[in-house]
């Protein structure tokens, strides 16, 4: 069954503004708001495996937006953090520019498929440049999470 992001974000999962100014203390601190969700038992673990997939090809896919994910054996479920900010968070991106939207996508190691789907529905998701636009002038975390909710819906149905 495909999930979708509704299943797996929920708004208390989202930071609007991250207090971070760089790529490990924003991975920190979405990864400390996901560390509450129950759905690992070492975060530090999570975190090894975000910066080692980081290592191997950057996430920051341009236009703003990164996606730094990653499978682990210890991940029971899928779950998303979504972090925005207005500092310029430097992520090595395919564009070269810095990063204010940042989701955090982590999941089972087992689920490959399912992974891969979640990423490209973000991607396609904020393909859409207002959407992007609505995303950073968001107030507050509902705000951004309704964004995303609503028009997951009316893209995907």
């Amino acid at each position: 069954m495909m999930k979708k992001i509704a299943d797996v974000l929920t708004a208390d999962s989202v930071k609007v503004p991250l207090s971070g100014s760089n790529r490990e203390e924003v991975l920190k601190e979405l990864l400390e708001i996901l560390s509450t969700k129950s759905i690992f038992k070492d975060k530090n673990e999570i975190y090894k495996a975000v910066v080692e997939r980081e290592r191997i090809m950057t996430t920051g896919v341009g236009n703003g937006i990164a996606i730094p994910h990653c499978k682990h054996d210890s991940c029971k479920d899928f779950r998303i953090a979504l972090g925005i900010t207005e500092e310029d968070i430097e992520f090595q991106a395919v564009d070269q520019h810095p990063v204010h939207i940042i989701f955090l996508l982590v999941g089972p190691n087992n689920s490959a498929g399912m992974h891969i789907k979640l990423l490209s529905r973000i991607t396609r998701l904020l393909s859409k440049v207002e959407i992007r636009q609505q995303l950073l002038e968001s107030k507050s975390p509902q705000e951004a999470f309704d964004c995303i909710i609503e028009e997951e819906q009316r893209q995907f149905g």
